[in-house]
């Protein structure tokens, strides 16, 4: 399964497919849209297999032009401070037999699900360039109280692709949380 947020289908509307030639068959589509914005013409919509929309929305409109679409709708309890309750949402993915869950998501996401402590592995393409200030973060995170309470990861590995680099990493559990 590939997951995103709205966030993402809004401004860059992705496919979300397998672009290599030959590939058998395409991921179970995920989006987190807690008030069901997404367009019904976004393309990942559009693609072979399966799209899933998560929401928090009752019965709105948007609901039966999505379905209309084909696309599949469940709707989960939303967090406390906005969005879904993400302990939820990868309850219910797993409830389909989800075994990996790629998140290829905005800041505020990719946060989100480092700051509940549910990523495994992070898979970081860095290319050569350096866009300055205004450029979006990797992940909206809040600042540590210290140095010692930020969020360190460990390289698995590190592989030059074309110009760019792959890095795996995942995250380092503190020495107290370890025990």
């Amino acid at each position: 399964m590939i997951l995103t947020g709205i966030g993402t289908v809004l401004a860059d509307d992705p496919a979300l497919n397998v672009r290599i030639e030959g590939a058998s068959r395409q991921p179970r589509r995920v989006l987190l849209d807690s008030a069901l914005r997404a367009p019904p013409g976004a393309r990942m919509f559009a693609r072979e297999g399966e799209a899933l929309v998560l929401t928090a929305a009752g019965d709105v409109p948007a609901r039966a032009a999505l379905a209309a679409r084909g696309v599949l709708l469940h709707s989960l309890p939303p967090a406390p401070g906005g969005g879904l309750e993400l302990r939820a949402v990868l309850g219910y993915l797993a409830s389909l037999d989800a075994n990996e869950v790629w998140v290829e998501a905005g800041a505020r996401l990719a946060g989100a699900f480092l700051a509940a402590g549910l990523v495994d592995e992070l898979v970081l393409y860095v290319a050569p360039s350096l866009l300055g200030v205004q450029a979006r973060p990797l992940a909206e995170l809040d600042s540590p109280a210290g140095l010692a309470d930020r969020l360190q990861l460990e390289y698995r590995s590190v592989e030059r692709i074309g110009p760019d680099l792959r890095i795996i990493a995942v995250p380092r559990v503190p020495a107290a949380q370890a025990g």
